[in-house]
């Protein structure tokens, strides 16, 4: 297959998923919902920049926000239908990695 017949709709999705965090942070939310926090420290990334992906990966209608009202106020994560749907390429890669890459 040319670049030239590469379709639209596989470019866009490999564009989203192809930014830097946003595959762990989809890994990390499908063992359900979390806060912000708990993602942070699980994957090692910066509070702004965990942010910037959640907001576009709400944007997209992969990640959805949940506001408690509370004080102080709980704000989780969890991915919605279209955010589980990409489980099966989440375990399929899981399982590329552990039979192909070498530990570290």
């Amino acid at each position: 297959m040319n670049q030239s017949e590469i379709c639209p709709r596989f470019e866009k999705a490999i564009t989203i998923l192809s930014q830097r965090w946003t595959g762990l942070i989809i890994y990390q939310l499908l063992s359900g919902p979390q806060r912000n926090c708990t993602i942070k420290e699980s994957i090692g990334i910066s509070g702004r920049l965990l942010s910037e992906r959640l907001k576009d990966l709400e944007e997209e209608g992969i990640v959805k926000r949940h506001v408690y009202p509370e004080t102080p106020v709980r704000i989780e994560y969890a991915l919605t239908d279209k955010g589980y749907a990409l489980e099966p390429l989440m375990k399929n890669i899981e399982d590329w990695s552990q039979n192909w890459l070498e530990k570290e």
